[in-house]
């Protein structure tokens, strides 16, 4: 109903509406716990090796201590204490050890047993992700986390001279331009927030020149957004010989998707400006954030990353990534294998900061679908994060005309769920392409044994 209602408004409403959300986010964010947290961390993450250890195990010591207490399923496990060792990295590496691999398929088949105890429901925020598999993972989350995961992004934007009262576009993946709409702007406001968002379903090669007007003619000192949209207007940007001046923008900061060397290189010549990617997850139980020399630094106050080495080198190994959230109190990750694959340095960064390095992370990398009309839309992940009747999903198309949806069903899958799957793609795509979903078993995996989300012979990522 709020969404034919807002589809219904005229853009100036919309934009009005977008900006009391905008409000309320700024809100729940913008917390005074996130701006002592801020300074905290802006301190330590310019600080030596040794405190930053020391702050991984106090955090880590506490996690623990309650995971066994009030977390049912650490509790059932009878895990030992934290260790105490005079050396705060070897404590880590010892504590951690004692804890079993948690696979993501373990924490969606019970995911209520994750839930603090000491926490009331009225203090934790109902969050969701499809992950890597087009599967919808509950998760829940404390204001405080959001808080900390705020700042580790905040402490990067600062870091490269952005400020909070900078206007900046954002090319994110929420339905703000009602699909239907077919003349620009193809954008709306987000006033409190100094924000223009722009849509990512409208992206028909006959819109680009208004997507180009845009970034150019609308204020901004950064620009955020997923490197494939990003890409896809910096594209046309040099096309249309309309490259932003260099120094004009702060930065590009990109997230959400693998960061791809064609991406980089057509966004920074189009933007005229360095881009900073950031790793980082639903569960809040990792982040890392890139520095001026091009590499992941592990936001440490955040998180432990280990790495299950499958492949080393002359100064590098490289394998599936355990991860330990620290600060989300509401549902503790210890140990979980998220699904991606990294590259850590065995060396210090070129930049100089001290701490955990990555050269890569293996993480989303997934096609365009492409419309009859020409649209190019990447990250349709969000279709199914509300959709717990489904296990697995995953888009296929071989043309411009139609899609193949494969679904393995939950037992709670009912014509109900259908409709609303398909409501929920026709909100992104449209009427004119076909749709067939279809019923499956299981979903094959790639060579490498990660999973595509969506494969499109005509909108492959290459």
């Amino acid at each position: 109903m709020l969404s034919n209602l807002y589809g219904s408004l005229p853009i100036f409403a919309q934009n009005w509406a977008c900006s009391w959300a905008g409000y309320k986010r700024s809100r729940q964010r913008f917390t005074p716990y996130f701006w002592r947290t801020l300074s905290a961390w802006e301190e330590s993450g310019n600080g030596s090796l040794a405190p930053l250890h020391a702050l991984q195990y106090e955090r880590l010591r506490s996690l623990v201590e309650r995971a066994r207490i009030y977390v049912p399923h650490y509790r059932d496990m009878d895990l030992p204490p934290a260790a105490e060792r005079s050396d705060p990295w070897d404590a880590i590496r010892e504590t951690l050890s004692s804890f079993p691999v948690l696979e993501k398929a373990h924490y969606r088949e019970t995911p209520e047993r994750f839930l603090a105890e000491d926490i009331p429901r009225s203090r934790m925020i109902r969050g969701k992700t499809s992950g890597t598999t087009g599967t919808a993972l509950p998760l829940w989350y404390t204001a405080e986390a959001l808080a900390e995961e705020y700042a580790t992004i905040w402490r990067m934007r600062r870091r490269e001279g952005v400020d909070f009262r900078d206007w900046y576009q954002a090319f994110g993946g929420q339905i703000i331009v009602p699909f239907k709409q077919e003349a620009p702007p193809f954008y709306r406001l987000n006033r409190p927030g100094r924000q223009f968002l722009h849509s990512l379903y409208h992206m028909a090669p006959e819109n680009m020149g208004a997507y180009v007007d845009a970034v150019h003619n609308l204020p901004a000192s950064y620009i955020i957004g997923y490197p494939s949209s990003l890409h896809l207007v910096g594209r046309a940007m040099l096309e249309r010989g309309r490259p932003i001046p260099r120094g004009r923008l702060k930065g590009i900061f990109t997230s959400s998707e693998s960061l791809l060397a064609f991406h980089k290189e057509t966004i920074e010549e189009a933007f005229g400006a360095r881009i900073y990617d950031r790793y980082g997850t639903s569960e809040f139980a990792v982040s890392m954030t890139m520095c001026a020399a091009g590499r992941l630094h592990v936001d440490m106050e955040f998180g432990i990353v280990e790495v299950d080495v499958q492949e080393s080198g002359d100064g590098w190994e490289r394998g599936p990534l355990l991860v330990t959230g620290l600060g989300n109190d509401a549902t503790p990750f210890i140990r979980y294998r998220i699904g991606d694959l990294g590259t850590r340095l065995t060396s210090p960064c070129s930049c100089g900061r001290e701490g955990d390095v990555f050269a890569d992370v293996d993480g989303r990398i997934e096609d365009f679908v492409v419309t009859p009309d020409g649209r190019r839309i990447g990250r349709l992940d969000h279709i199914f994060k509300d959709l717990l009747d489904i296990a697995e999903a995953q888009i296929l198309q071989d043309t411009e005309a139609a899609i193949d949806v494969l679904i393995v069903p939950r037992e709670s899958y009912n014509r109900a769920a259908e409709e609303r799957l398909l409501r929920e793609m026709r909100s992104r795509l449209g009427d004119s392409i076909k749709i067939d979903i279809r019923e499956v078993e299981s979903i094959p995996r790639e060579p490498n044994g990660k999973f595509r989300a969506v494969r499109s012979r005509v909108g492959k990522q290459s």
